[in-house]
């Protein structure tokens, strides 16, 4: 299909600097401490290593997820199988999330055991063509094998960020002695802390341009496999319409979601902030198109671009553009499979 391979291109060099970049970051703190490079490299490796093998046990922990045995619910089996054959993945395994919001991910070491988890608000407040455009998202995920990328490629801010925190730790710890020897390690410590918090915000960076990029790929090909973008657009606004209103603290994995409950609450409350001048017929309620401009509108503002660098996901209004551009040239009857990515 055109254009998956700049998927791969982007998950490539995005691998490479931030690999570049902390192999930089850990020859300049062993020169600090005085150690070869070799055990930084081969503490990183066991680090990326067991978060590679526990994140999914961690994922399960966390979200309380419960597996569907067979023939539980046979629309949502049916459904997903139907489109993972269309897609040409393995059967993921089901599971539900006793979450009133609606939301939905995937997770696992290979295509082969990955888990496809949908809330129980997803399923209940949304009607079976927004789940199923959901769901083509999901499975898009699976087929780019990009939340095995991000596993792997997160732990790397993750470890500089970890790194900071504990020099830091450690400096408040040495106190303010004034001997020279114990100065000198108090000086060591502020340096290691500096370069790891400046290597975690780069790094951090570059994992989350790629993670926004995937999820514009995993919305153009569920519009490909469920062969109706309209299901997924109307999807992500009710999404990001719920995510707005819980009340409970964003996960530390929201980047496997399909909606980020953090971003939701912050598009949302910009716009309801500005209320009275997206409000064009002064009725007191932003109705769906007064919504869609306002949207538009706030993703257009330098303060948006510059604030979605540390975002998961993209603004939700450019995926629905997204999907709409599909949409478009699918009515038109141009869109055939090798233009799947062609608008991403």
């Amino acid at each position: 299909m055109a254009r998956l391979a700049e998927l791969k291109l982007a998950m490539g060099t995005s691998i490479f600097l931030a690999t570049f970049i902390f192999a930089i970051f850990l020859t300049a703190i062993m020169l600090i401490i005085g150690l070869s490079w070799i055990y930084a490299l081969i503490g990183t490796i066991l680090f990326i290593l067991l978060q590679y093998l526990i994140g999914p046990a961690i994922v399960r922990s966390s979200t309380r997820l419960r597996y569907l045995d067979s023939g539980e619910n046979p629309w949502l089996e049916s459904t997903v199988k139907e489109l993972a054959d269309k897609t040409g993945i393995p059967m993921p395994k089901l599971a539900t999330v006793p979450d009133s919001t609606p939301n939905a991910f995937v997770f696992g070491r290979t295509a082969g055991d990955a888990t496809l988890a949908v809330h129980e608000g997803l399923l209940t407040n949304l009607n079976k063509d927004e789940v199923k455009g959901v769901i083509g998202h999901e499975l898009g995920h699976i087929r780019h094998k990009d939340y095995v990328v991000m596993t792997v490629l997160s732990a790397l801010p993750l470890l500089a960020y970890l790194i900071a925190r504990g020099t830091w730790q450690a400096t408040r710890w040495s106190g303010s002695s004034r001997k020279k020897e114990e100065g000198s390690i108090r000086a060591a410590f502020i340096a290691i802390g500096v370069i790891s918090y400046v290597v975690y915000v780069i790094s951090l960076l570059c994992v989350m341009r790629l993670s926004r990029l995937r999820e514009h790929y995993a919305d153009a090909y569920a519009a490909y496999v469920t062969g109706s973008p309209r299901g997924l657009q109307s999807a992500l606004a009710k999404i990001t319409y719920g995510l707005s209103l819980s009340p409970k603290p964003p996960s530390g994995a929201r980047a496997f979601y399909i909606g980020d409950p953090a971003m939701a609450k912050q598009e949302i409350q910009q716009i309801m902030d500005k209320k009275q001048d997206y409000d064009l017929d002064k009725d007191g309620v932003l109705d769906q198109r007064e919504l869609e401009l306002a949207m538009e509108k706030e993703a257009k503002s330098a303060w948006s671009k510059i604030n979605t660098w540390f975002s998961t996901h993209p603004p939700t209004f450019r995926r629905i553009l997204l999907l709409h551009e599909i949409e478009t040239e699918m009515e038109s009857g141009r869109y055939t499979s090798d233009r799947v990515y062609a608008h991403v």
